[in-house]
């Protein structure tokens, strides 16, 4: 069974059911099998072959899934492009995938043109609002296109989705998505978001990332309907969660704390809402309090990878605030391994470590990536013996529930000790001052490295540096705290994943040395 067979089975038994609505926009489940058919059968029209990536430059809108539905039924692979990388970042990329179409919107046309000469001979250009500077209208193609029986058809090794990783760690480099681990990736959220068909599941996060075509995907499979919304704007996603009737929603923890900030002054009906997934990062305990506080227990949290698929889930009830302290404790785990997925924490010396030893995340199931593209060294590098090695560090407590600490290169190595940076972000993030912080180590002629925090303040909020450092010491132990407090008004951002980035964080630090760790 292939991804497609959903959009073909929802086209069947849910034809006139929303599929998705946007901006005013109602597109049925036929109506969309039906324009995923003319794409696939347009592109093979222009000479595309099955596998051929399908590059895309554009926010979130129906005609960028219905090419992510191409690739899913008709076996092209889709790539979001993201449109918050430079135009040499984006030139990088497809250079790397060297696509055989390049689709774009409007908003995008000036890149779109500067892009164009750098893409490899013979790329077929498609804009989305109609013919543009050379190239196609995509309305144009689907119209001349034949509704009836895809040309081609995906089978079930297939790769999928060609994602980009942030180069968080390094260079980005294409993950391989496969059709058949998606799929199973799929069903097994679905089952864990006990989604059904009359759900209707927002979707914000950006489809160049991994979180918009796993929430997609998911409540796909059941046959619901997507909300999708082109940007992120905290007032505008409770109102569409309070118009629309929403059910599910896919947010990241930065999100829901803008939105909780909106909420508390200006109270949006949200009494629709059964389910709110978090990924991206952890939620830290103090916000998961005050969340649960105003939304109700609705969250669960997903823990994993673009390269990962499935990893681990912090399930609704699991999110017990008023339970024992081990109960409590849990709230800031990353749950337990789904169903399908082998979890082991593994020593550098690769043997498994004992419930509350730190090591490194390893996982194991269908949903894991295919590879890198066109990387093999990285590719044997990251999975072997069995595992994709995720470079997460954490340990499982007596009931496997998973901690993640830090990332591995990002552990800091004082005196002799290993601290990890997350449990310094969670006792920092229990201030009541504190909106945002990131951990890292600074060098110190001392000790080697030291603890170094930079601290987002909440609006209008006051602390010294010494009372967040008098703070941290009743929490944790004395040698983990801060030595250095930085406040700055802003995080900077990885772009396509708008998480902390830690590395430009740390390059003040480590100017001019050699090594970026003692």
């Amino acid at each position: 069974m292939i991804l497609g067979d959903v959009i073909e089975r929802n086209a069947r038994c849910f034809g006139h059911h929303p599929a998705l609505l946007f901006e005013g926009r109602r597109i049925d489940h036929r109506t969309f099998h039906e324009r995923v058919v003319r794409l696939i059968n347009a592109l093979a029209d222009l000479g595309c072959v099955k596998q051929d990536r399908i590059a895309v430059l554009s926010r979130n809108c129906p005609e960028y899934l219905e090419a992510y539905g191409a690739a899913a039924l008709g076996g092209f692979v889709g790539l979001g492009l993201n449109y918050r990388l430079s135009e040499t970042e984006q030139a990088a990329v497809l250079a790397d995938a060297q696509p055989a179409v390049f689709i774009f919107e409007a908003e995008y046309a000036g890149r779109a043109r500067a892009l164009r000469d750098r893409l490899p001979p013979g790329t077929h250009c498609i804009c989305f609002e109609g013919p543009m500077d050379g190239a196609l209208g995509y309305e144009t193609l689907l119209a001349a296109a034949s509704p009836v029986q895809p040309a081609l058809r995906a089978v079930e090794d297939d790769t999928f989705l060609l994602i980009y990783t942030s180069g968080t760690t390094g260079v980005p480099k294409g993950v391989m998505l496969g059709n058949e681990g998606q799929l199973e990736q799929a069903r097994t959220q679905a089952q864990s978001h006990a989604a059904v068909q009359t759900d209707r599941m927002l979707v914000v996060m950006p489809f160049y990332h991994i979180g918009g075509p796993t929430e997609l995907l998911t409540y796909l499979v059941a046959g619901a309907t997507i909300v999708l919304h082109r940007t992120f704007d905290a007032q505008e996603i409770l109102h569409s969660i309070q118009a629309q009737r929403v059910t599910a929603a896919h947010l990241a923890p930065t999100m829901i704390s803008m939105m909780l900030e909106v909420q508390e002054k200006t109270p949006f009906d949200l009494s629709s809402l059964h389910t709110v997934c978090y990924a991206s990062a952890p939620m830290s305990v103090a916000l998961s309090l005050r969340a649960r506080a105003v939304f109700g227990p609705v969250f669960m949290q997903i823990y994993g990878m673009t390269e990962a698929g499935l990893g681990t889930t912090l399930l609704k009830h699991q999110h017990v605030l008023d339970g024992s302290e081990t109960d409590r404790k849990r709230l800031a785990s990353a749950g337990q391994a789904y169903l399908g997925t082998a979890l082991r924490i593994l020593d550098d010396a690769g043997r498994e470590c004992a419930p509350g030893e730190v090591g490194e995340v390893c996982l194991r199931s269908k949903s894991v990536m295919q590879g890198y593209w066109q990387k093999p060294e990285a590719t044997a590098a990251a999975m072997h013996s069995g595992y994709l090695h995720t470079g997460d560090m954490g340990y499982l407590d007596e009931d496997a529930f998973l901690f993640i600490v830090d990332r591995k290169k990002d552990m800091i190595i004082s005196g002799g000790e290993n601290i990890y940076s997350r449990e310094v972000e969670e006792a920092l993030l229990m201030h009541a001052a504190v909106a945002e912080v990131a951990v890292i180590g600074a060098p110190d002629a001392q000790w080697g490295e030291s603890v170094a925090a930079i601290v987002v303040l909440k609006p209008g909020a006051a602390v010294t540096a010494e009372a967040l450092v008098t703070h941290c010491r009743s929490l944790i132990a004395g040698y983990k705290k801060p030595k250095i407090v930085k406040f700055v008004d802003a995080m900077p951002r990885v772009p396509s994943t708008n998480k902390i980035d830690k590395r430009a964080l740390r390059a003040p630090f480590w100017a001019g040395r050699e090594r970026q760790v003692s």
